[in-house]
């Protein structure tokens, strides 16, 4: 029988078992009372490992690491700051992986925290703008605490929940995480023109969050009949929706039909998805299925990287000795693109890091390689679009150096030359 607990009186000892795996929703899902009560109580509840993605709050600090085991797959957001300390636990894995972790018992779970809408009038409860992996962990959890928060709108997502779905309910009003839009510079502006030219009317897009895929989004406004088909839905692609620039009308599936698998943004953006038919949030089995992906047709993937080599190697995961990124859906959406009909891979970069003094071009990727450069399509920066898909390796190189900022072009020649003798 569900039991319905006042926050002020949770007492999490009475569901956490010391070992216990806990897990949560991530983004602006994340059930920031149930991740306090938890951090306040830790010590008393003893050693608890935590499955925790990406956030944009602190709740979660280095030194919860005290009692808490932090694993994630990524170090996105202030995770980073968790990885920068060192109390991080990567699981190096692409996002359509994660659902069979789950219910193959790869990635532990014994209590899952939700964050969900009220009810509506038929009984049923959505995961309001986030709809992740929690929807598998919670088949396997002991228990599910829900999170009812009654600042969460109801969207339309692939499936909704009942009471029976919960074995506790905690009733709280607070205002959802928002991530408003990065500032456009000049730099962001000229890698959006050079990612502009491969996005033609009526495809479909996906796209990441920040200033470039902002600056991209945002130079759309004279396309026609776009999709959308991304891991997220941000204030930028509400705008292309309200402008009749997204429509969605030429999806060969999911038509008429933004599909993501959270909305991140601005209260704005919540409001604009609740209750709204044109939204559906969807887990990654859906977003990240390749076989699903290549239904799409003319479908563009748009992601980025920390770093990529002369042959076309895309590192997205360490920058400086430290994890900062993911392999998240990368490869996932690479791939996918490829396999469908007319679908175009992009990676898209600024050439420089560090106020221009390092090159994200490079001989080697330093960190692990994310995408292989077998897979590799086409990569922007602002100094222009290499594309790389069917190209020899001495090619290749001589199309990665003439996008790399200039003051590293010679180098990246020398370079190139003892890496095109040895032939690798």
């Amino acid at each position: 029988m569900i039991r319905e607990i006042d926050l002020k009186n949770l007492d999490l000892i009475e569901i956490i078992r010391p070992g216990d795996a806990v897990v949560w929703g991530q983004s602006a899902g994340e059930p920031l009372s149930l991740v306090e009560k938890l951090v306040e109580q830790r010590k008393e509840i003893g050693h608890a490992r935590v499955f925790c993605a990406q956030s944009y709050t602190k709740t979660l600090k280095p030194e919860h690491a005290d009692v808490l085991e932090l694993t994630s797959y990524c170090a996105i957001g202030t995770r980073r700051d968790l990885a920068r300390a060192g109390v991080l636990n990567i699981i190096p894995v692409q996002l359509s992986h994660i659902p069979e972790y789950f219910m193959d018992g790869i990635i532990p779970c014994d209590v899952v925290f939700l964050q969900v809408s009220p009810p509506n009038q038929k009984g049923e409860y959505s995961f309001g703008i986030a709809n992740d992996f929690t929807q598998f962990a919670m088949q396997k959890a002991r228990a599910v605490i829900a999170e009812v928060n009654d600042q969460m709108p109801w969207v339309y997502c692939d499936r909704t929940l009942t009471e029976k779905d919960f074995t506790h309910i905690v009733r709280t009003s607070r205002p959802l995480v928002e991530h408003k839009a990065s500032p456009i510079g000049p730099v962001e502006e000229a890698i959006a023109r050079n990612v502009g030219r491969y996005i033609d009317d009526g495809m479909t897009v996906q796209i990441g969050i920040g200033a470039i895929p902002d600056a991209i989004m945002a130079g759309l406004g004279d396309r026609r009949e776009l999709g959308i088909h991304s891991g997220l839905i941000t204030d930028r692609i509400m705008e292309l929706m309200q402008s009749g620039v997204m429509t969605n009308s030429r999806k060969p599936i999911d038509t008429g039909i933004s599909i993501g698998g959270s909305l991140l943004g601005t209260q704005k953006l919540y409001d604009f998805g609740r209750m709204n038919p044109k939204i559906r949030l969807h887990t990654h089995t859906h977003i990240h299925n390749t076989a699903v992906l290549a239904q799409l047709g003319r479908y563009i993937s748009i992601n980025s990287a920390v770093e990529v080599d002369l042959t076309g190697a895309v590192g997205s995961e360490v920058a400086g000795g430290v994890y900062v990124g993911t392999v998240g859906g990368q490869v996932d959406f690479v791939r996918g693109s490829q396999l469908a009909r007319g679908g175009r891979s992009v990676i898209a970069f600024p050439a420089t890091a560090g106020n221009g003094k390092i090159s994200k071009v490079v001989t080697h990727v330093t960190g692990p390689i994310t995408t292989a450069r077998s897979d590799t399509d086409v990569v922007v920066t602002e100094y222009g679009a290499a594309e790389l898909r069917g190209q020899t390796l001495k090619e290749r190189a001589r199309r990665m150096i003439a996008i790399a900022h200039p003051d590293f072009r010679e180098a990246l020649e020398r370079d190139a030359h003892e890496l095109l003798h040895r032939g690798t």
